[in-house]
């Protein structure tokens, strides 16, 4: 295998870009399985905690596409945090976005694999054993597609995107056509309203619409796989993907929650517990067009599977390129320049993960840890990013007023907005939530001790 470090350097456009930030997210992915948690946390409130979130996360954003000026880095956050706060830093925020995508590969394939269940072999939905090795199959054959390289990524994601996009698009039509004028929540500005939150509720319902958005960010470590503009100055292709990809979720999850509370009650979305859009689907379509839904969250959650491998594998091959991990993550494979190992690693973490996870007794438990360990990984690594993005361009606070606010003042309000809600949450978790969010973050003190060490040896 090859030792060279380079990726397949300019085989992304801003289209394939923000495709790939979409897709990310998965948006059915997402609104199916994470609905009922948060309405089951905040209620018909919901719907302002997504759209609450999707501005911070907006600020979140900005920090990315304005460190991204320092250098396109496959690393990211990693690179951007430790050029600016230094390499520990730079290292615990890579670390986050690891282990987060880590535990993703559970929270990720175990609705992949119900869904495919529920097409196949319904009565086995519930068993967590048939649940977990579907899962395993799911994640073996998307990291074959990402390992063969970044294109054949690409063009899975267009499609499966595009299919995604058509069956939703259609829900969300005939829900206003159908319920609209009997809605089984009567829409409220109650739903929009910053005033109906209490600072407990709204940190409740952040963590879980935080995991919403998670995802877009895949753009900024594809970065250096991305065409550049033919000028200097040009916004690289990378940053205009990520913002196209938000502007486009925050509608879509404000509209997709709106859809879901005109269309369900209370009682329907907590039985429809991981299968929201089909329960929605079931309301508005006669089987077996019913059954596109259930399509839908499989294409997203396959897709979203698909972005997390591709974000692991870069950031750890970055890490490993400048030696904060072992050089051997670093390999790129001499045909598919991909980082062939890092992309391996996610693999077998995955299915090691699925297979210690089909000892809990409901596949219901599984999801609902993992979800809130990811939320808190998210806000952890994240929040550096904003943190390093307003100290880096402090110096715009005296430029304009577009500047202060896009450089430092939008970005370091997302970060104190995510630091909030990671430590409100903290006394609701379980015990095994603990362990997975802050227990993983911790761990990263001993790839980092023994970097130290390797690194001391070679001088």
């Amino acid at each position: 295998m090859s030792q060279e470090r380079h990726l397949a350097k300019g085989a992304l456009g801003t289209f394939e870009s923000a495709i790939m930030g979409i897709a990310g997210t998965a948006p059915a992915f997402s609104v199916a399985v994470t609905t009922a948690a948060i309405v089951a946390a905040v209620g018909v409130l919901s719907v302002g905690s997504i759209f609450y979130c999707g501005l911070i996360m907006f600020g979140i954003m900005l920090a990315f596409i304005h460190l991204s000026k320092i250098t396109p880095h496959a690393g990211a956050a990693y690179a951007w945090v430790g050029h600016v706060f230094g390499r520990k830093w730079g290292f615990f925020a890579g670390w986050g976005l690891l282990v987060a995508s880590t535990f993703f590969m559970v929270s990720a394939t175990i609705p992949a694999a119900t869904s495919t269940l529920l097409l196949i072999a319904p009565d086995l939905v519930e068993s967590t054993t048939w649940v977990t090795f579907t899962a395993a199959v799911w994640l073996t054959l998307v990291t074959i597609v990402v390992a063969k390289g970044i294109k054949h990524a690409s063009y899975a994601q267009i499609i499966l995107t595009v299919i995604e996009t058509v069956v939703v698009f259609a829900l969300v039509i005939a829900a206003f056509v159908q319920y609209g004028g009997k809605p089984a929540h009567a829409p409220s500005f109650i739903w929009f309203s910053p005033f109906s939150f209490t600072p407990q509720l709204f940190a409740t319902g952040a963590l879980t619409a935080i995991f919403f958005y998670w995802g877009w960010d895949v753009t900024m470590n594809l970065s250096e796989e991305t065409r550049a503009g033919a000028h200097a100055d040009e916004t690289h292709p990378a940053s205009k993907g990520a913002f196209w990809a938000m502007v486009n979720l925050i509608l879509f999850f404000v509209i997709m929650m709106i859809v879901v509370l005109i269309v369900l009650n209370d009682d329907e979305i907590a039985k429809a517990n991981t299968n929201v859009l089909f329960a929605v689907a079931s309301k508005l379509f006669a089987p077996p067009w019913n059954y596109l839904a259930v399509l839908s969250t499989v294409l997203s959650t396959i897709g979203t599977i698909e972005t997390q491998i591709l974000q692991f594998s870069r950031s750890m091959f970055a890490m490993s390129r400048d030696d904060m991990l072992h050089p051997r993550y670093a390999k790129i494979h001499p045909t598919w320049q991909t980082p062939w190992v890092a992309t391996l690693v996610i693999w077998f973490l995955g299915v090691l993960l699925l297979f210690s996870s089909s000892f809990m007794p409901t596949v219901k438990q599984i999801l609902e840890s993992s979800i809130l360990a990811i939320g808190f990984q998210i806000c952890f690594y994240m929040s550096l990013t904003g943190f390093a993005c307003a100290w880096h361009y402090r110096g715009k606070l005296k430029v304009n007023t577009y500047s202060a606010v896009s450089y430092v003042l939008w970005p370091l309000a997302a970060a104190l907005f995510m630091v909030f809600i990671a430590l409100y949450s903290i006394p609701t978790f379980s015990t095994i939530t603990i362990v997975m969010g802050i227990g993983g973050i911790l761990a990263g003190f001993v790839p980092l001790f023994l970097g130290g060490l390797r690194r001391a040896n070679k001088v």
